[in-house]
């Protein structure tokens, strides 16, 4: 079956790489998730698997996400990994022999990548798009590094230079045709409008 519609990658959102410094985007990359499948927008979930041996074992001595559950997805996204694709990969990107493939036959062009981190994997697959000659959206908001904000906002830095600057965006920015809009707040109560400022709200 093929879709003309663009397709969210939620990428390596595993408890492998959720750690102090990327912990606040979980609940951010659910609601983005959430929302994109509620009007029946297609989900990618990547999940990266280490093994013995990898250039990441023989470069930089890193053993983890061998195994669960280091590879499982985040409890908290696992209720719309069913709904979504899952796609395994041994390397940074989803662009992989079977990625193709997949990409392919859904018919998939455009991109809008999330998760982490920002500044490898997420990068990573959206210049592979970009070099595939496919429209990549990276979403800033809603991608973290377990590296820490430095790591993150260089890796911001060079998606500009790689995919172009206006494809770095704010979840704001994605189109309403392809997104729900986040639930009304009841007056004088903290809620959507302080997190989605674009409904009016001023950021805290």
């Amino acid at each position: 079956m093929t879709s003309s519609r663009p397709v969210l990658v939620v990428t390596d959102m595993q408890n492998g790489f959720v750690r102090e410094q990327s912990a606040h985007i979980v609940p951010v990359v659910v609601d983005l998730v959430r929302r994109w499948q509620a009007v029946g927008g297609d989900t990618l979930f990547t999940r990266y698997l280490n093994y013995p041996g990898s250039p990441f074992e023989r470069f930089f001595g890193w053993q983890r996400l061998q195994s669960p559950p280091d590879t499982d997805f985040v409890p908290e996204l696992r209720a719309y990994v069913d709904h979504g694709t899952t796609l395994d990969k041994r390397i940074y990107s989803p662009f992989t022999p079977e990625g193709l493939t997949l990409f392919k036959r859904r018919g998939w062009e455009e991109f809008y990548f999330c998760g982490i981190a920002t500044e490898s994997c997420v990068l990573k697959g959206a210049v592979d798009a970009f070099e595939h000659d496919f429209t990549p959206w990276l979403i800033a908001d809603a991608s973290a590094s377990h590296a820490g904000t430095e790591a993150h906002e260089a890796g911001l830095l060079v998606a500009r230079r790689f995919i172009g600057p206006g494809q770095v965006i704010q979840r704001a920015e994605i189109p309403r045709v392809l997104i729900d809009l986040p639930p009304q707040s009841p007056p004088n109560s903290v809620g959507a409008a302080e997190i989605w400022p674009e409904l009016g709200g001023t950021p805290r």
